[in-house]
């Protein structure tokens, strides 16, 4: 499904960005170090589609995103992904991942066997290090084993991990 625009917007940790299509959100960008840069790996990512205002329903997705970065509660549960070209294996890791609950965390291998895949927690690790729906997909609850934060593909890498994690208020050692 063709991306039509990307918006970008700002919430508590930075600058994020969101992008669309007819099917629903297609990608969410964590603040990439700079306004322009957030902008320009949008455009790069997705040139054919143009930044503009938001329709109305990812208007709402960015509300909720932006409360859920101040701590808030909000339900992103609803905020429909177009997961065209999501392989299978990574939609079922997409989707268990988004059940993990605010302030909660979950490890890799966890959530592995969660999707009856034991054994995949690296492929587990390398599907949420490629995740294009950061926050609506909160790999940053995901856990290597022994409680450790492990990766965070995101600028600021496991330093925003941990910030995440703070703003909602789970506990990562």
């Amino acid at each position: 499904m063709p991306v039509l625009g990307y918006a970008l917007f700002d919430t508590a940790i930075g600058r994020c960005a969101i992008a669309w299509s007819a099917s629903g959100i297609a990608a969410i960008q964590l603040p990439d170090g700079s306004v322009p840069q957030t902008r320009a790996h949008m455009a790069q990512r997705f040139p054919d589609a143009r930044e503009t205002t938001p329709p109305r329903g990812v208007g709402t997705a960015i509300n909720r995103i932006t409360a859920v970065l101040r701590g808030e509660k909000a339900d992103l549960s609803r905020i429909t992904l177009d997961m065209t070209g999501v392989s299978p294996f990574y939609r079922r890791v997409y989707e268990a991942a988004r059940e993990v609950p605010p302030g909660a965390t979950i490890s890799y291998g966890e959530l592995a066997a969660r999707i009856r895949s034991p054994g995949a927690a690296r492929a587990v690790g390398q599907a949420l290090g490629r995740n294009p729906f950061a926050v609506v997909v909160p790999c940053h609850r995901v856990l290597a084993a022994g409680g450790k934060p492990g990766g965070f593909s995101a600028t600021g890498g496991v330093r925003t991990k941990l910030r995440m994690l703070s703003i909602e208020g789970a506990w990562a050692s």
